[in-house]
């Protein structure tokens, strides 16, 4: 914008209209004092100004302006008719003009002379910004710089104070600064300490350091006193700014205490699992030679008792007939064999547990089918009614579940209340987890079968006890058993990664359920067994 300052307005006018006709935005002002209150608020980039006017002539304004800081160099041409003489026109340039031009003025002239001078406030105004910019560029290099040096003085202070060989590493990979441990295994701050020949960790770093990659190995450092080679862990990261690398950060630390604890410890390890490996080899023998054991010692031990059964029968029949107390004894006698030879059967049967045995697919519900068939004859005698869900295809060893089942119908069928049909109800939904109280799912890994009946059931604070060997909650008088076929039922539910549980209230029935995989995470693939 340009200020024209003129006391009379016919003078002001025809300057107005010429420099708009150029497209030049003009201010007016009809006094001295006029023009310096519009100064101070506003930026011109010319001031065309008349000399000859009433209190301040415009000598007295242009030395004004000169005392602005805003406004000091702002081009000024004086316009004057009455002071055309050297002296008013030396004191027009040396109270701040810029140019001096008489009345009449060329208006072409005037229009040159003010195009000139308004471009040269302009570019003048542009080369202020760029010093501002440049200025304020170099105060933020500055700044970045003291505060470079600073985190770089505090770097060092830090690498200085720790226990480890620390060292820092241009983006070019030249070391750039080594804290005091470094020369313990180097002589040299510009190259790495020496490394055992075996090792390759600078090679490995190099190819780190060209990818921008963190970098972590170990090395083995040769001591300058000694000679000897410890063990040290390398670690080196990249310090970014602007996410670029500007350097690296390294550390040795000493790992030769800790290794070679570790290599003692592997060494103790290896013994010790050569150890566990004979052993296990010699449990092995043992183990198959205790089932041959028990296998002789049972089939020796059922022989004697099947003669003192035949041979007490043959005496009750042939020679007691009529003598009711000797046949009470010799019954007595009879019982207690039996007794015994299921004893001995089912401790057999616990003792082949431990046998390893393939997993397979097993049809439950075809297991559990051919199970009620083998049981139809007691299952009509106490006029038993038995309801099943369709059971699904589970990875098993069929032989040791078919005697899960075995045992708890069995169990379902003899322990029923006197003058009540027993009523079993055999259960199956799918779940999420091995959980008594999961929640079904139709994608679940595993299955939950609850074998219910209304028999006499058991006190829960006897839960624990029921699956022990040996554990009997009822007369042996009034109910036959051994006490080993829920501890049999454990044993193999545990050997299928499963759960065995129950729930039950005194004379109203008991509640067993089962948890079981579809699959065998560990199955065994191999056969061990002799018998």
């Amino acid at each position: 914008m340009i200020l024209i300052v003129d006391d009379r307005p016919e003078n002001i006018l025809p300057l107005k209209k010429i420099l708009e006709l150029h497209n030049f935005k003009t201010d007016t002002a009809e006094s001295g004092e006029e023009a310096l209150k519009k100064v101070l608020n506003k930026t011109y980039s010319v001031i065309i100004l008349d000399v000859q006017m009433p209190g301040m002539d415009g000598f007295e304004v242009a030395e004004a302006i000169a005392g602005f800081g805003k406004a000091k160099d702002t081009p000024i041409i004086f316009l004057s008719a009455v002071n055309t003489e050297k002296k008013f026109i030396t004191k027009g340039y040396t109270s701040g003009g810029i140019d001096y031009l008489t009345k009449p003025v060329d208006p072409d002239i005037l229009l040159l002379k003010v195009k000139t001078f308004y471009r040269l406030f302009e570019q003048q105004q542009e080369l202020k910004a760029i010093q501002e910019s440049l200025r304020h560029e170099i105060d933020i290099r500055k700044h970045a710089q003291e505060e470079l040096a600073a985190r770089m003085d505090e770097l060092r202070f830090i690498l200085e104070s720790l226990p480890q060989i620390a060292f820092t590493i241009r983006n070019d990979g030249k070391i750039e600064y080594v804290n005091r441990h470094w020369f313990q295994y180097a002589a040299d701050a510009g190259a790495f300490p020496e490394t055992h020949p075996d090792d390759h960790t600078y090679k490995r770093w190099n190819e780190h350091f060209l990818n921008g990659l963190e970098f972590s190995g170990e090395a083995r450092l040769r001591q300058l006193d000694s000679d000897d080679y410890r063990y040290f862990l390398l670690k080196i990261i990249p310090v970014l700014q602007n996410g670029i690398i500007v350097r690296w950060v390294g550390t040795f630390t000493d790992i030769h205490q800790q290794k070679m604890a570790n290599e003692l410890l592997e060494h103790k390890v290896e013994l010790r699992t050569k150890e566990l490996v004979d052993k296990n080899s010699e449990l092995e023998t043992t183990n198959h030679e205790l089932q041959q054991f028990a296998w002789v010692v049972s089939h020796d031990l059922k022989e004697p008792l099947r003669k003192i059964q035949t041979f007490s029968h043959l005496i009750k029949d042939k020679y007691l007939s009529g003598n009711e107390e000797a046949i009470s004894y010799l019954d007595r006698s009879i019982s207690s064999s039996a007794r015994m030879s299921r004893l001995i059967s089912d401790l057999l049967d616990y003792s082949r547990l431990s046998v390893t045995a393939y997993f397979q697919p097993t049809d439950l519900n075809a297991l559990v089918d051919e199970l009620l068939a083998d049981f139809d004859e007691t299952i009509r005698e106490k006029k038993a009614s038995i309801r099943k869900d369709t059971l699904p295809v589970v990875e098993t060893i069929p032989s040791q579940i078919r005697q899960v089942f075995q045992n708890l119908i069995s169990n379902a069928l003899k322990f029923s209340r006197p003058d009540v049909a027993p009523v079993i109800d055999i259960r199956c939904e799918i779940i999420e987890e091995k959980n008594l109280s999961s929640l079904a799912s139709a994608e679940g890994p595993y299955c939950r079968i609850t074998i219910a009946d209304n028999g006499i059931g058991f006190d829960v604070k006897f839960l624990d006890r029921i699956f022990v060997i040996f554990q009997r909650l009822n007369n042996i008088n009034a109910y036959e058993g051994t006490g080993i076929g829920l501890a049999i039922a454990k044993k193999i539910m545990d050997k299928h990664n499963g759960i065995i549980s129950a729930r039950s209230t005194e004379n109203q029935g008991s509640e067993f359920i089962l948890i079981l995989p579809f699959v065998q995470e560990h199955a065994p693939t191999t056969i061990k067994t002799d018998i």
